[in-house]
């Protein structure tokens, strides 16, 4: 999917220009994204990875949940604010990621709290017996709705749910709709629906929709 932004790209320069910059970590995990992977633009990158980090320390979370690693680089944003005895689990269905991102997390100051789980999440989610602060939800779009419904009941009252691409492109406001996006526009209706939840949808790259449990 190519890159997509809600504001110009004046705007979104003007952004990152105004951001604290990425560490050098995370610049080198993006560089190497960009050489080595056939969809780099999956990479969350500058902008989102940050916020990604503001969230997770104004949290503090004991546990955090990532349904989609990709090749890392918002586990390790998300990570930053763990708790000293807290623990980010984060599922990749690609096992030819693996190595790169089991890389990078190496080097990362949180690498002993970060666990890395390969397969599917459909599976892999129910086998956490824990409860969760925050959740972050970036793999198949498809399937966020199946998702949502394996996290909601694991996350603890006040906590989050995000959930990327939510404006798929911008495809979310066209006549036209294919089945990815038909599928994205029922999902943002179900978590606007959901009275377990509060929400807000930030125009954020492709869209970052943000859900907090309330009961």
């Amino acid at each position: 999917m190519d890159e997509f932004n809600s504001v110009s790209k004046e705007v979104s320069s003007y952004a990152e220009k105004h951001t604290t910059a990425p560490s050098e970590l995370l610049m080198r995990l993006e560089r190497d994204t960009y050489l080595k992977q056939l969809h780099p633009r999956m990479v969350a990158g500058h902008l989102q990875g940050q916020i990604l980090s503001m969230i997770s320390y104004m949290i503090l979370p004991n546990n955090v949940l990532e349904i989609g690693t990709f090749t890392g680089y918002s586990a390790i944003c998300l990570a930053k604010g763990l708790r000293d005895n807290g623990q980010l689990h984060t599922i990749e269905i690609n096992e030819e990621l693996e190595s790169v991102t089991q890389r990078y997390f190496d080097e990362c100051p949180q690498k002993e709290q970060i666990h890395l789980h390969i397969g599917d999440a459909v599976e892999i989610i129910p086998t956490l017996d824990m409860m969760f602060d925050l959740v972050f939800i970036d793999a198949k779009k498809v399937a966020s709705a199946v998702y949502y419904d394996l996290v909601i009941d694991k996350v603890n009252i006040g906590g989050f749910i995000l959930t990327d691409n939510v404006l798929w492109s911008g495809k979310v406001l066209e006549k036209r709709k294919d089945k990815e996006t038909e599928s994205m526009i029922a999902f943002n209706k179900k978590v606007q629906e959901d009275d377990r939840v509060e929400n807000v949808l930030l125009p954020v790259r492709d869209g970052l929709l943000l859900a907090r449990r309330v009961r």
